[in-house]
């Protein structure tokens, strides 16, 4: 896998979830907590966002970016808006810094430990993905279960992909 590649998936993600987030009829549906969910859709989000950031942007890309996980999952009723420019910050970050990015450095360790295990850099971007597509999905759900709707926003399309 190149950069390129990678900065494409991501980026496709990355609108998948301004999309979902848009599809709320409101902000209080983004953090509705049903029984049984342990996230609102706007915790997904700051996660998701704040993940991107810190791994890919702060780490790679030397943005800068602070990331306070803990707060990811304790803030509640942070706006729609601000929700979304996060995920265009994220998307920004993410295509500069993979931009940039010589595909060696894939096969270079990445810079830190991240849960007592070390590993390519290209490994752990895979790792990144899968990991953004698994709460991508999740927030999908939520948002279906707090709506009442089955309507799909197209999370992944495999259009997204094709060169053009």
């Amino acid at each position: 896998m190149r950069p390129t590649e990678l900065s494409r998936l991501l980026a496709r993600e990355l609108t998948s979830l301004r999309d979902e987030l848009l599809a709320y009829p409101d902000e209080r549906a983004i953090w509705a907590l049903p029984k049984g969910l342990p996230n609102s859709g706007g915790n997904l989000s700051l996660h998701l966002t704040g993940n991107l950031r810190w791994f890919v942007g702060a780490q790679l890309g030397a943005t800068g970016y602070v990331r306070d996980r803990d707060a990811e999952f304790a803030r509640r009723d942070v706006p729609r808006a601000e929700l979304i420019a996060q995920v265009e910050t994220a998307r920004d970050e993410v295509t500069r810094t993979l931009a940039t990015m010589d595909p060696s450095a894939f096969d270079a360790q990445y810079p830190l430990e991240v849960g007592g295990v070390r590993c390519t850099t290209g490994r752990f971007l895979l790792h990144l993905e899968a990991h953004f597509a698994y709460h991508l999905g999740q927030l999908d759900y939520h948002r279906r279960v707090v709506t009442g709707s089955s309507t799909s926003v197209g999370p992944i399309p495999i259009s997204a992909l094709a060169d053009r």
